[in-house]
């Protein structure tokens, strides 16, 4: 029992699931199955909600719970199950060619990865209590998963890809919230998530007008309606 109250092992236990955050994120970056990319998100949300309950556990921070819960709720159940289905209505499986080719995509995400370190070095504070002494490469992390989510709203050209690199990106914002301090204000959270789900079903609903439309989801299509 003693073990799981040292804060040392809690240290641990965060920052291997960060690094297999970062793993999971890279893996996305070099990915062409959609269905694969969705469930990549979800297991990596579903390792976030795994830090966030680890760190309240050790810091005592009860409303890191609920963040937690929500997470999971929406992000590891609700949010992959409205794309899936989105995927299976508009049948298209696959991203097509993006900018950047498969390995110099996983090439440019290691390099954000480095710069994600060198920014997370000036937040880095003095070992003590708080969540900030759980996962001291949690920071980077969150970094690293902003960078390389918005390399990939660039890199890709299916709206729906987009929307996955879009969440990515919050999923950073929702770690770095975690690792810096005791996490947003609940209110905040409950603000934020039900922002990430409403922002999902619009998102779907534009990819699907979009595949009518064209008769595909390659927004580069989107060219057309200049004047």
């Amino acid at each position: 029992m003693h073990t799981f109250q040292d804060p040392q092992f809690g240290d641990k236990v965060v920052t291997l699931m960060a690094a297999l955050v970062l793993v999971l994120q890279i893996a996305m970056a070099g990915q062409g199955w959609i269905v694969t990319n969705i469930r990549i998100f979800a297991a990596q949300s579903l390792l976030l909600a795994a830090m966030a309950g680890t760190i309240a556990w050790f810091n005592h921070a009860t409303h890191l719970y609920i963040a937690a819960a929500l997470t999971l709720l929406v992000k590891v159940i609700l949010v992959p199950i409205l794309l899936e289905r989105l995927v299976e209505r508009i049948d298209i499986r696959r991203e097509i060619e993006p900018i950047v080719n498969v390995p110099l995509s996983v090439l440019i995400s290691g390099g954000l990865t480095l710069v994600g370190y060198i920014i997370a070095e000036s937040f880095q504070r003095p070992q003590g209590a708080g969540p900030a002494a759980l996962g001291h490469n949690a920071l980077a992390v969150a970094i690293s998963l902003f960078l390389i989510g918005f390399f990939m709203t660039i890199n890709r050209r299916k709206a729906l890809t987009q929307v996955l690199a879009l969440l990515c990106l919050e999923n950073g914002l929702f770690l770095a919230a975690i690792s810096l301090t005791y996490g947003m204000p609940l209110i905040v959270e409950l603000g934020v998530l039900f922002d990430v789900l409403v922002a999902v079903l619009v998102l779907g609903i534009l990819v699907y007008r979009i595949r009518e439309t064209f008769e595909s989801m390659d927004v580069s299509r989107l060219r057309r309606l200049r004047g």
